[in-house]
This record gives structure tokens, sequence and C-alpha cells, in this order.
């Protein structure tokens, strides 16, 4: 199972959010780089940014501080927030960004995900983010009729092969992942699994081991609650 520890960006900030809530935001460091820089010391050989400004309001604030990243750190980059076309697609592939995240976008238009997906292959991954088993959109404010593991049953179907699936309620909570969630996500055949949301303690990563593909590591690690080079030597 690999790792990606997070880095959530805003104005160019590593920061945390609770819940999705831009007001209960920590700022960990003014500089990004030098986190990435110290997860890939720590044997992280992944990372997952997210662009909270252009979830928020569409808008490349952070576009040169994920640049800085990806040129200066030698890791797999995925990253996600606020994608809403091809041209933010073609950016961030063009930077070197392993893939790109498609959120809102994937349920609110379907044919662009469909023909983003038959375009770029596996370099579109799809974050499902989920509420009481349906799905969230527009910065986790909007639940959806969407049931969210039927939803990623049609992402399996139209070619998709990754998955990030957050349970908004752990998100940040520090009290644990939703392990039944990717036990059941595990039953769909073909879809790789990466798991998000509120995974605090070693057991949880030897359990997900067996049963997700990779593993998101946000405020545990940030905290102090979670050691990343042991996640990193437990996941392998």
């Amino acid at each position: 199972m690999k790792i990606f520890p997070a880095i959530d960006l805003r104005d160019g900030k590593a920061v945390r959010l609770f819940q999705g809530d831009y007001d209960q935001m920590t700022v960990y460091s003014e500089d990004p780089v030098d986190i990435a820089r110290s997860f890939k010391a720590k044997g992280a050989e992944c990372l997952h940014l997210v662009d909270l400004d252009g979830a928020k309001d569409g808008k490349l604030v952070n576009f040169d501080t994920i640049k800085a990243i990806v040129e200066q750190v030698d890791m797999y980059v995925e990253v996600g927030g606020g994608i809403r076309d091809e041209e933010r697609i073609r950016q961030y592939l063009e930077l070197g960004v392993g893939r790109v995240i498609l959120g809102t976008i994937a349920i609110k238009d379907p044919e662009f995900l469909e023909e983003m997906v038959s375009k770029y292959g596996e370099k579109i991954a799809v974050g499902v983010d989920a509420r009481d088993g349906f799905v969230a959109i527009n910065g986790w404010k909007e639940i959806t009729d969407k049931e969210s593991f039927e939803f990623c049953r049609y992402l399996r179907d139209i070619g998709v092969k990754t998955v990030i699936y957050t349970d908004i309620s752990r998100d940040g909570s520090l009290q644990g992942t939703n392990i039944e969630a990717y036990k059941k996500l595990r039953e769909i055949e073909s879809l790789e699994i990466t798991a998000s949301g509120g995974i605090s303690f070693e057991e949880e990563i030897v359990t997900l081991k067996d049963i997700a593909d990779a593993a998101i590591l946000g405020k545990a690690i940030y905290s102090g609650m979670l050691d990343l080079q042991r996640a990193v030597q437990l996941a392998e």
C-alpha cells in the first residue's frame, strides 16, 4: 500500500482545514516545498496536494507552489482542488504531476468526466467525498442524491482506475477512519481505492494494507499522532 502524505495549499501556505471548513484553518508552514522535502526524507515516495483556493473559487493561486514542489522534490504527485476544465488538467500534467483528481465536476458533468477518462486514462482519478453514504460536492457543502458506493461502481464502469474515498465525518477529527466503507469498496473489482479521512492509528494502516491500494495521511502526521516514517514502513 502506498502512503500519500497530504499538503493542503492556501495562498501558497501549507494548511489544514477541519472537515473542510475554511473558517477552521490551521497554518502549518509558510514553505510547502520544505514540508514535501521532509516527507521525502521520511521515506514517502508519493504526495497528495490539494489546492484549496482552486476548490473554493476556481482560482489558480497555488500553481507556482505546486510547480516548485514537482520540480524540486522527487516524488509521485497527485493534485486535486477545483479542476473543472481540460486546460487545468493539461497544465498540471505538463508540469509532471502523476495524476489529477476530479471532484465536483465528476458529478456535475459526467460527459466531461467520461471524455477526460477516455483521453487521459489512469492520469484521471476521482475524489468521492461521502457524508452519511451520499456524495458531497462544492467543498462538501452540498449533499447529492447519489449513493457513494453506487457512484464508485459507475466510475469503475466508465474506466476510472483510482477513487479517493473520504468519509467527511472522519476528516481532520483524529478519531479514526471508516474501515467498513473500505471493506465494502474492495468488493468493486478492478477499482483501486485510496483511503482518506481520519486515519490516525498504526493499526488502521495495518488493516488498510489488506483492503486499500493507498492511504492519505493528513492531520495525524502534522499533530504527531502518527509518525510518517513508521507509517510508510507499516504499509510496505
